[in-house]
């Protein structure tokens, strides 16, 4: 395949990105529109994040993933997820802010975007040339420890949810705690509510223990929205073969990481990125590996969303042919969302 036939894949192709951290990133940036406005009059849109986090300098750059960018790199859909770990005490008022601030964006945008709360929304958005958001919650610490929280984010249309961050979270451990313990029987019962609910369950930051305790309890297929693999970099918040068999055997996917360090420890480049991709296909199986960028949380790897099309054209140096690239780009998680959202 061509470099031009690989573009041209792509801009067929439906690209599901499955992790970034988008929404906080406009809103830490002086309170960005989703198709890149700015200025002091969005001042009055501040709301808790930017007051519990502050805004970054210089306002307005930085940004990976916005709707022009999305066009531009071809990406159909993507999980936007609000990170709750650090406004300590104000886990479920970070994320409903957060959450409403987006929502309003995406109203002023629906000609562009639109929430995806159905698998079948992100396929209905890219026949009407739209994009799609699946809305994601990055630590169940954002519950404040109550599982009443969980229908009601729901019904604003959260549809994934990562248990833990690389800390301690009532869910259970993350990777980087010590001789961590596994999932607590708070993240056991926020497992099972899940499942009833019809919301996809997410082990990326979740340390090994609790990644098995997820495989026994778990009883629809997961995610790991945004890792990559232990064996070409030894990092904790990279899964091991092991892991990603048992993904593979749950029928979930992993969203492989634009992270520099889970990437490769000295010298991180796309072509190694390619050699993750390539791995987690040896060993879990085509039908388990998709994209997570984390746009906006670190992934950058890849300057930004529009930067895209080089992993298709990499896959296809690579020799491999159109149907398993559609399925990396996002046919697994589109699949995967099918079996879990409905």
């Amino acid at each position: 395949m061509t470099r031009e036939e690989a573009l041209r894949l792509h801009r067929e192709a439906l690209v599901i990105d499955s992790h970034n951290d988008s929404i906080v990133a406009h809103i830490r940036r002086g309170n960005l529109g989703l198709a890149g406005e700015q200025g002091p009059e969005r001042a009055g849109r501040a709301g808790a994040v930017a007051y519990l986090r502050q805004y970054l300098s210089p306002l307005g750059q930085g940004i990976q993933l916005d709707i022009p960018r999305m066009r531009a790199g071809g990406l159909g859909a993507a999980f936007f997820a609000v990170d709750t770990t650090r406004p300590w005490g104000n886990h479920l008022l970070y994320a409903m802010d957060a959450l409403g601030y987006f929502a309003q964006e995406v109203e002023e945008h629906d000609a562009d975007i639109t929430i995806a709360r159905r698998a079948a929304d992100i396929a209905q958005a890219k026949s009407q040339g739209k994009l799609a958001a699946v809305l994601a919650i990055e630590n169940s610490n954002a519950l404040e420890q109550s599982l009443h929280v969980l229908p009601l984010f729901y019904q604003l249309g959260v549809r994934a949810m990562t248990l833990t961050h690389s800390d301690r979270a009532w869910a259970g451990d993350g990777c980087e705690v010590e001789n961590g313990g596994g999932l607590t029987g708070f993240g056991r019962r926020v497992v099972a509510r899940m499942n009833e609910l019809g919301m996809l369950v997410d082990v990326s930051h979740l340390n090994e223990r609790g990644f098995w305790d997820v495989v026994e309890c778990c009883r629809a297929p997961f995610i790991a929205s945004h890792s990559c693999c232990r064996s070409l970099c030894d990092h904790p918040r990279n899964l091991t073969d092991e892991q990603l068999r048992a993904l593979a055997e749950k029928g979930g996917v992993v969203g492989l990481t634009f992270v520099p360090a889970f990437v490769e420890a000295r010298s991180p480049t796309l072509e190694r990125l390619l050699d993750h991709l390539e791995h987690a296909v040896q060993v879990g199986g085509i039908d388990c590996v998709g994209l997570g960028s984390d746009f906006d949380g670190g992934g950058d790897l890849l300057p930004d969303a529009a930067a895209y099309p080089e992993i298709t054209a990499g896959l296809a140096g690579r020799g491999y042919e159109a149907q398993a690239i559609r399925q990396i780009l996002g046919e697994n998680h589109l699949r995967l969302l099918r079996e879990t959202i409905g």
